[in-house]
């Protein structure tokens, strides 16, 4: 079994976006303050490309804000609960107690416009950056009066409206709706610069919150977004009635909060990272991930993804210089606790390919029950799909035995795979 995954890339069309007549303005303005604080370009042998910057304590800066004529539903203190207590915990947890949040938050600011003037589509493809560009550029000059803006700086405008009244229910700014091609920072009235901004309408579920975060954390490296959206912009711009990724998230279902927002019953908070978002954030020690040769054949004990106390967190096998699979064990423990089912992923990962556009993702999770919808059933377990075999690439994956929630895993060739597997 083997996907192909064809190269996309979604930056060019944001780009044309930004240089249309209408967004000249604006679009001269972000160009016109390109800085130096991107990310460099770097690759480990066992993690590959990853973020430098996505460990320490992190400023959090909550601007709550407000339209004329338009009174919000949620209490701030609410809003700000969710935001820098639960996300910045569930941070924390998921980057193995690596990255915290120093959070603070500032407003209420009414903006000068009403919401329809910065209505957006609630299909990414659709966006008109110009109107996000306007709401970022109003919410910081109210704000800049009362905070000092940095460029490593994570900023969350709180607005005080649901997405039926702005269109989509979060989005990241940057990097996202306004590219990322380059290190593009924002001038605020005062001449400070800000350079990372995520929007959330009132309602926003807590995977929204956590979904456009790590697109800030992980940032930009050499023009690529590091942790970019994991399901399919192009089905998404098909989707009916906002928030529904049901038929959108073909790439890793309600295995990351980067594929779907919320786990597959909304009413719970999120799940956690794949191995391969956790891969990409750098926030998994290489010592802890086992590095198998096709061709070889190893016995690996490979422990919960979730546990900070974890030996083996994750199987890598290189497979080309830019393909590989990645094998984890999810189990429903810590940040994981609300997933679909539980068992050993498979995931196909091409480093080719930057953005979830026409079927093509730099992750895919491999599915062992496709009669399941929705990758619901992915996992592989004792008592399902126990072996996956790539007769292309000689590679067998052999799950042997489970002791306590650590599987004991056969990485082989797919020929011993043929002869011995159950």
């Amino acid at each position: 079994m083997m996907l192909s995954v064809a190269r996309s890339d979604v930056k060019e069309a944001y780009m044309k976006r930004l240089r249309s007549v209408w967004g000249l303005l604006g679009c001269l303005v972000l160009l016109a303050c390109i800085a130096q604080g991107a990310q460099s370009p770097t690759t480990d042998p066992v993690l590959g490309m990853h973020a430098t910057g996505a460990t320490g304590e992190k400023r959090l800066i909550v601007i709550f804000a407000d339209f004329p004529g338009l009174a919000r539903q949620f209490p701030m203190q609410a809003i700000s609960d969710r935001i820098l207590k639960f996300v910045g915990s569930y941070f924390y947890a998921a980057s193995y107690n690596t990255m915290s949040f120093n959070g603070e938050t500032a407003g209420p600011y009414v903006l000068p416009h009403p919401v329809e003037y910065y209505r957006i589509s609630m299909h990414n493809v659709q966006v008109d950056p110009t109107r996000v560009l306007a709401l970022i550029r109003d919410a910081v000059a109210a704000a800049d009066n009362d905070v000092a803006f940095t460029e490593d700086s994570y900023v969350v405008l709180a607005l005080g409206a649901t997405h039926t009244e702005y269109g989509m229910i979060g989005l990241c700014g940057y990097p996202g709706m306004l590219g990322w091609s380059n290190a593009a920072a924002l001038p605020a009235p005062s001449g400070e610069r800000l350079r990372n901004v995520a929007i959330f309408c009132e309602n926003a579920h807590l995977g929204t919150y956590v979904h456009d975060i790590v697109h800030m954390v992980g940032g930009v490296v050499d023009g690529t977004r590091l942790t970019p959206c994991l399901y399919d912009h192009d089905l998404q711009a098909q989707q009916q009635q906002e928030g529904d990724l049901s038929e959108v998230v073909i790439n890793m279902g309600y295995w990351d909060p980067l594929s779907s927002h919320f786990p597959y019953d909304r009413t719970l908070p999120p799940t956690g990272l794949s191995s391969w978002t956790k891969m990409r954030l750098g926030w998994i020690d290489p010592a802890k991930v086992a590095l198998v040769t096709p061709g070889e054949t190893v016995v690996v004990r490979l422990d919960p993804l979730s546990d900070p106390d974890s030996a083996t967190l994750a199987i890598k096998i290189p497979l080309t210089a830019d393909t590989y699979y990645l094998v984890e064990n999810r189990q429903a423990i810590d940040s994981d606790v609300n997933l679909p089912s539980s068992g050993v992923m498979v995931l196909y990962a091409d480093d080719t390919v930057s953005e979830c556009r026409n079927g093509a993702s730099p992750v895919k999770a491999i599915d062992a029950n496709p009669e399941i919808a929705y990758l619901m059933g992915a996992a592989f377990d004792l008592e399902g799909e126990r072996v996956f075999v790539d007769a292309k690439h000689n590679v067998a994956i052999v799950l042997l035995e489970k002791a306590d929630l650590s599987y004991d895993i056969l990485i082989t060739t797919s020929v011993v795979a043929g002869q011995n597997s159950p």
